[in-house]
């Protein structure tokens, strides 16, 4: 070790004295780490004056213990650990450069500011969350989902029943594999959104006539985008009012809404929708049309043309990867195609309306305007009445006796068609309608029908 022969030294921006080791020591390499790097001089009091160290090769394998062990991400890398003789006592130099995996932090406090430090002026302080945020951003460039999740305590109830469902296997490593767990072994944005805790929310709201003025009914959800998917639909439903024409042989069910295009606008709301925007997505219901607003508008490079053919710049491939997988989708960017193409001969047909910071999807009802079926009106006196939420049954099982006027029987399938609900939800809704004795189960298995109380169901009818 040679003597050194140094300028006076002052803590500032890139300079911190520690008389010995200490765990303070750890927040300032997180801070130099974040920040524009700097050195940590192992004794030295805080007023300059030089002490040094009774053992210095103690307070290197402390030094070092503390940087392998106590921050993530791995910080190794960027720190170099010495020894030095300083007005002939000997001190320990520790330096430590910018880090490209930023924000660093101490791993027992988490990703949040009382674990992240950044360097201010002379003194290591707790990042906001907002400079958390930014550092994260720069780390994943553009990519949202690949970013690590302010939120690391997170629960995955409604992933796991949706794999079980589909009967695809779920373990740890497949976490990994999915994207939803990065090398340092930290949740990512990706398992965040699809995380039960999960509040990047969409509100939906039914209004009363073709303006937006008077509310009848609104709603929020939030949690695992598949659960936020089930509900909004389950939402949705109630709205989709289904018309017959009965000719001389069969009968013809016409829906305001061709029941595939609801579901390929949610999912199409869910997946490509831009989170780095904190404000939730909208769906709005009118008389004449169903809108569903995006924010953060289409990626540069691409235009509505562009997605009308199917073609798209994947903002969020690894989430469409999920759906994908899980079979709620066909293929990446064919929703909107396949929107379009289930309006191919009506009169009304889907608009696109793009700006710099927001994408809507405007579904028209086919049927507005015509005189109202009974079905119609008895759907909007319920739903203007008494404000329909996904627990809420009462106006769907009032479609369903309004169906039965008509027809003799109706099964699980077709429930589930004109409720907008799914087929267990479905079962579920018949089943108490018969514990009620509002309706009579007919047949068993598939063949199972329902029918009206006290109605004799002829053969012929089944």
């Amino acid at each position: 070790m040679n003597e050194q022969v140094n300028e006076p030294l002052r803590e500032g921006l890139h300079t911190e004295f520690k008389r010995e080791w200490s765990d303070s020591a750890k927040r300032t390499l997180t801070a130099f780490a974040n920040t524009d790097g700097g050195t940590i001089y192992i004794g030295i009091e805080d007023t300059g004056q030089v002490t040094g160290l009774a053992n210095p090769d103690e307070t290197m394998r402390q030094a070092t213990q503390a940087a392998a062990n106590a921050i993530r991400p791995d910080i190794i890398s960027f720190i170099s650990i010495t020894t030095e003789t300083m007005e002939r006592r000997q001190i320990v130099k520790v330096e430590v450069g910018r880090g490209t995996d930023r924000p660093y932090y101490l791993s027992d406090k988490g990703l949040r500011p009382a674990g992240v430090y950044v360097r201010s002026g002379a003194a290591s302080i707790p990042a906001s969350e907002t400079a958390i945020l930014d550092m994260i951003r720069q780390t994943s460039g553009n990519s949202f989902e690949d970013a690590v999740s302010l939120e690391q305590n997170l629960s995955f109830n409604a992933l796991r029943n949706m794999f079980e469902k589909h009967d695809i296997p779920l373990s740890d490593n497949s976490y990994r594999t999915l994207g939803m767990v990065n090398t340092d072994g930290l949740y990512t944005n990706l398992a965040w959104l699809l995380s039960d805790g999960c509040t990047a929310s969409v509100k939906a709201a039914k209004f009363q006539g073709t303006r937006k003025a008077t509310i009848s009914n609104r709603y929020e959800f939030t949690g695992s985008l598949f659960t936020q998917l089930e509900q909004i639909l389950q939402f949705l439903g109630p709205y989709n009012r289904v018309s017959s024409t009965i000719g001389p042989i069969y009968r013809k069910d016409s829906y305001d809404y061709p029941p595939v295009t609801l579901r390929e606008a949610v999912l199409n709301l869910l997946i490509h929708r831009d989170y780095t925007y904190h404000d939730s997505a909208l769906i709005s219901v009118y008389d004449d049309r169903i809108e569903l607003i995006n924010f953060g508008g289409l990626r540069k490079g691409v235009g509505k043309d562009d997605i009308i053919n199917g073609l798209s710049s994947k903002r969020n491939p690894k989430l469409a990867n999920i759906f994908y997988r899980l079979h709620f989708v066909e293929a990446y960017g064919m929703g909107i195609p396949k929107i379009f193409e289930m309006y191919e001969g009506f009169e009304r047909q889907p608009t696109i309306s793009i700006a710099s910071h927001s994408f809507k999807l405007i579904l028209p009802s086919q049927h507005y305007g015509e005189n109202e079926s009974e079905t119609s009106r008895l759907l909007n006196r319920t739903t203007a009445a008494t404000p329909t939420t996904p627990e809420d049954d009462s106006g769907r099982s009032k479609l369903i006796l309004v169906y039965l006027r008509k027809h003799a029987s109706i099964n699980r399938t077709k429930t589930a068609e004109l409720t907008g609900l799914s087929k267990p939800m479905a079962s579920r809704l018949l089943r108490s309608l018969v514990e009620n004795g509002t309706l009579e189960r007919v047949g068993k298995g598939p063949a199972t029908r329902y029918t009206t109380a006290g109605t004799v169901m002829k053969p012929e009818t089944v």
